[in-house]
């Protein structure tokens, strides 16, 4: 007796790229909310003029802090629930964002040790920009919870690496491009972008430190120029070196076993067949 009936069979589809998070209408909608709220949140101090209302709540901050995670979160949840993320990308997620919470604690306390941001570049190249917000939001708020930093920087910090790691998929360059040539290119976004990071964390914390030397404190009252010299002076006083070890690093990595960690996520994404769909073969059983 022969089953007639049509069998379903995997048909792969030729894309550029593996997207097994992608960004719809309502996930970029959202994306965009976060980022234009993240954006006045962090750098507030140099778009408010002297005398300017937001400066009396300046202590209000951590309520921002607080609405500004509910919206990561629900960027992540949009996302994923418009990509219609699949078991295969929910376990590749779970596990990068996992090696990347726990590549952060190495290396605490050395300035620039951190190879959590060499991993986000490669993820976010291989897997897309999609991916690679909700892995980089995901793996920071995993990494706070494993190393008890919690606090109203975590949201500030969620975003920034979602920020980095979609930026790494963002970037134009041919899918054939590959060997040292895409290495370097990686390494060039990664050292860019680390000290893009750290600056934008400075920026959020630098409002709040009233213990700063005047020379290098906020001034509610003082001109946009005079802050951004202050603000300037602050990053290179205290977080210069942390930030170029980290840019550093990431360099060396991409470029000594970045090719190998590439051709492990490529490897991962073609077995894992995310941009395949379902046909039916309607042979005979």
């Amino acid at each position: 007796m022969t089953d007639e009936s049509p069998r379903p069979r995997t048909a792969p589809v030729e894309t550029g790229r593996a997207n097994p998070v992608r960004l719809g209408p309502r996930s970029v909608a959202a994306l965009l909310l976060v980022s234009a709220v993240g954006v006045v949140a962090i750098g507030w101090p140099l778009i408010t003029g002297p005398g300017s209302q937001v400066n009396a709540h300046a202590q209000d901050a951590p309520w921002l802090f607080a609405g500004l995670l509910v919206l990561l979160v629900a960027v992540v949840a949009a996302t994923i629930s418009e990509s219609g993320l699949g078991p295969k990308a929910v376990a590749m997620l779970g596990v990068l964002a996992a090696a990347g919470a726990a590549l952060r604690p190495i290396g605490a306390g050395t300035a620039g040790i951190e190879p959590m941001f060499f991993l986000m570049v490669l993820s976010g190249r291989v897997l897309g920009p999609g991916f690679g917000f909700v892995l980089g939001s995901l793996s920071m708020f995993a990494s706070a919870l494993l190393t008890g930093g919690v606090g109203p920087w975590m949201p500030f910090q969620m975003l920034a690496m979602g920020w980095f790691t979609m930026g790494a998929g963002l970037l134009p360059a041919p899918y054939r491009l590959r060997g040292l040539a895409e290495r370097a290119m990686l390494a060039a976004y990664g050292f860019l972008a680390a000290f893009a990071y750290g600056t934008l964390m400075n920026l959020a914390g630098w409002p709040f430190m009233n213990a700063l030397a005047s020379s290098v404190a906020y001034r509610p009252d003082a001109a946009l120029h005079e802050n951004l010299a202050r603000f300037l002076a602050y990053c290179l006083a205290t977080s210069l070196g942390w930030d170029l070890g980290r840019a550093a690093l990431t360099v060396v990595l991409t470029l000594t076993v970045g090719g190998a960690v590439l051709k492990a996520l490529r490897r991962a994404t073609r077995r894992a067949a995310f941009a395949a769909r379902a046909a039916f073969d309607g042979g005979a059983g």
